[in-house]
């Protein structure tokens, strides 16, 4: 069975780490586009900090596709149609705060083009702003301020605080929603059932394609559901070690034109490397 969508993650994976896409992947994107291939976008990234990549990559041309948070939101990048869309309850949100502020950890949301931090600036959401290249908003009472449905929360701050902040949230609100780390300072409190792997499951019930026709690339540890998922899940060569050891197979780096790579060798020639 040859593939039909593949699924890039963008930090780590389609882009190099300069933060840009290189000539020599975004060469393969097109081409493949060009041949009826799907790409999506998927990635723990706000709608707002993906389109920009997508325009790049013209898939406001092709039948592309943008994940954004994590997968609570799914985007047609063509027709603008929203496809799926999952926000956090609106009435745990006092509660995760009150649980951040006795973490000692940030916390921050996205409405629109802007990022609102709600427990202090940190190095870890201001690296937030600059990957989206989207600007921060500051609010003195981030609870009072959200009173508009959100896809997802982002708590920030050194791994050490983060992983204990997993341990706690989890036992407190694991019933309730997601939550996982996507780097070692990032944790994502995320509504109940949302992954990558979740979302894409929907995607491809709207396009009538199964997961076999599936790849799915990544790095990072919010990666890890839709490597498992996906009829041929990759890893790049600078991809978190949990990662790997879960993949069916490892390219190149993100820095190596990794994600050229694979399309080379399993949709161009599909028929020979197929799983």
């Amino acid at each position: 069975m040859a593939y039909e969508i593949i699924v890039l993650d963008l930090d780590g994976t389609l882009t190099n780490s300069q933060k840009v896409i290189t000539p020599k992947t975004k060469q393969a994107l097109m081409k493949i586009q060009e041949d009826g291939i799907k790409v999506v976008l998927a990635s723990g990234r706000p709608t707002a900090g993906i389109v920009k990549l997508a325009k790049e990559l013209c898939l406001d041309q092709y039948e592309g596709y943008i994940l954004s948070f994590n997968g609570a939101r799914i985007i047609d990048v063509k027709t603008k149609e929203i496809i799926y869309n999952k926000v956090l309850p609106k009435e745990l949100i006092p509660d995760i705060f009150d649980a951040v502020k006795k973490l000692e950890v940030g916390i921050l949301t996205y409405e629109d083009d802007e990022i609102i931090i709600g427990n202090g600036i940190d190095e870890y959401n201001q690296l937030e702003s600059r990957v989206n290249g989207i600007p921060m908003k500051e609010v003195d009472d981030f609870v009072s301020y959200i009173n508009f449905p959100v896809n997802k929360c982002l708590l920030t701050a050194h791994p050490d605080k983060i992983l204990h902040a997993e341990e706690v949230l989890k036992q407190k609100f694991g019933e309730y929603l997601n939550i996982y780390k996507s780097e070692p300072f990032f944790l994502e409190i995320m509504p109940k059932n949302i992954d990558k792997a979740y979302s894409l499951s929907k995607l491809l019930d709207h396009v009538g394609l199964t997961r076999k026709q599936m790849i799915c690339c990544g790095d990072g540890f919010n990666d890890l559901t839709m490597i498992r998922f996906a009829g041929l899940g990759v890893a790049m060569k600078n991809a978190q070690e949990t990662v790997k050891k879960d993949a069916d197979f490892i390219t190149y780096s993100n820095d190596e034109d990794g994600i050229a790579y694979v399309i080379e060798r399993f949709i161009e020639k599909e028929s020979e490397y197929e799983f």
